[in-house]
């Protein structure tokens, strides 16, 4: 049987072994699934973050839905969709090598594709933003989630960007959009 998948603008033809044939998921994006709320700030402003982590495209990736609320404001809102996906270690790659794309609610113009690699004590994601490039850091503790953002500018000086701290909470059910 084959199987047709999207990738960049073209078609890509597979066979259903060759679509089926998935290298485990790496423990550091397992550690992040489930629901947790908490709170950080953003370029120096506190705001308070909830995030549900769940696989998707049948189990093949990982989806991070997030939405943080300035606590000063609460009409200053922001929501983020990542997804996560993880590659085969191949030739040069190595074992860990994660590719995502970063979608916002500043829209279209500020998404952007992402790579990155996962390790024993959690994952990096980087996704290249004017000159910049926005590095994401993922660490899950027994008692919490921790996801920095720097900015890395194109002589390598890193400049905070964000910083959470989540904790897990009960999953509810999506809520359904109208």
């Amino acid at each position: 049987m084959l199987k047709y998948l999207m990738a960049g603008s073209g078609l890509l033809l597979v066979s259903t072994a060759q679509a089926q044939d998935v290298t485990p998921q790496p423990a550091a994006l397992h550690a992040i699934e489930g629901c947790w709320q908490g709170s950080g700030s953003v370029m120096g402003k506190p705001v308070t973050l909830t995030l549900r982590a769940a696989p998707t495209a049948l189990g093949a990736m990982i989806a991070v839905d997030t939405t943080s609320v300035a606590t000063a404001d609460a009409a200053d809102r922001y929501a983020a969709h990542l997804v996560f996906g993880w590659l085969p270690a191949k030739g040069e790659r190595l074992a860990g090598a994660l590719t995502g794309y970063w979608a916002d609610s500043f829209g279209g113009a500020f998404a952007a594709p992402g790579e990155g690699e996962a390790k024993a004590e959690g994952f990096e994601m980087r996704y290249r933003f004017g000159s910049d490039t926005f590095v994401n850091r993922w660490r899950r503790t027994a008692q919490a989630l921790e996801w920095t953002i720097v900015a890395r500018d194109g002589a390598g000086k890193e400049q905070a960007f964000a910083d959470y701290r989540l904790t897990a909470t009960p999953c509810t059910p999506p809520a359904r959009r109208r």
